[in-house]
């Protein structure tokens, strides 16, 4: 199955830009601060890790092409410069679409609502592309991430995966 590429996406304040290797010098800032990886684990990435990370993502899709890795940098449009990120990993599970979402902004820009703002917009765009269902996974401390997953209509469910909680929107 084909999957639509990535395209720009323009909200009130942010810019979501598809993901390039040439992203990387700039992620760099963005990505860090320690705290980033509290919930997370890993740890802060060199440039040169950082592209080829870029590199592999911007394929758009696994080997098999049972998934299609989106990934858009978050730029704050009145600085014009990257302080996130907001992917999905979209699947077919047989009778819909699935993605599995995911946002990281940085420290010194988060409490903002910037990852609500940037989530929400994917999630649209995923949608006018035909994702019916939506699954995040979250540390169960992470507070400012369960927010984020509460404004996208994501809701807790029993399911663990490496310590952190499945959240999921209702079936559509």
């Amino acid at each position: 199955m084909d999957w639509p590429t990535t395209e720009r996406i323009v909200t009130a304040r942010l810019l979501l830009e598809p993901l390039s290797v040439e992203h990387a010098p700039s992620m760099i800032e963005v990505l860090a601060q320690p705290s980033l990886y509290d919930y997370t684990g890993g740890e802060i990435p060199s440039l040169k890790l950082l592209e080829k990370r870029y590199a592999a993502q911007t394929v758009g899709h696994s080997e098999d092409g049972s998934q299609w890795w989106l990934t858009w940098v978050v730029i704050e449009r009145d600085i014009g410069k990257p302080v996130g990120f907001v992917q999905a990993t979209v699947e077919d599970d047989g009778s819909n679409l699935v993605a599995d979402i995911a946002w990281v902004i940085s420290p010194d820009w988060q409490g903002q609502g910037i990852a609500s703002e940037a989530a929400q917009a994917m999630v649209a765009w995923l949608r006018s592309n035909g994702v019916c269902r939506l699954t995040a996974h979250i540390h169960p401390d992470h507070q400012a991430s369960i927010k984020v997953a509460q404004n996208q209509a994501l809701h807790a469910t029993s399911s663990k995966k490496d310590g952190e909680t499945r959240w999921e929107s209702q079936q559509s």
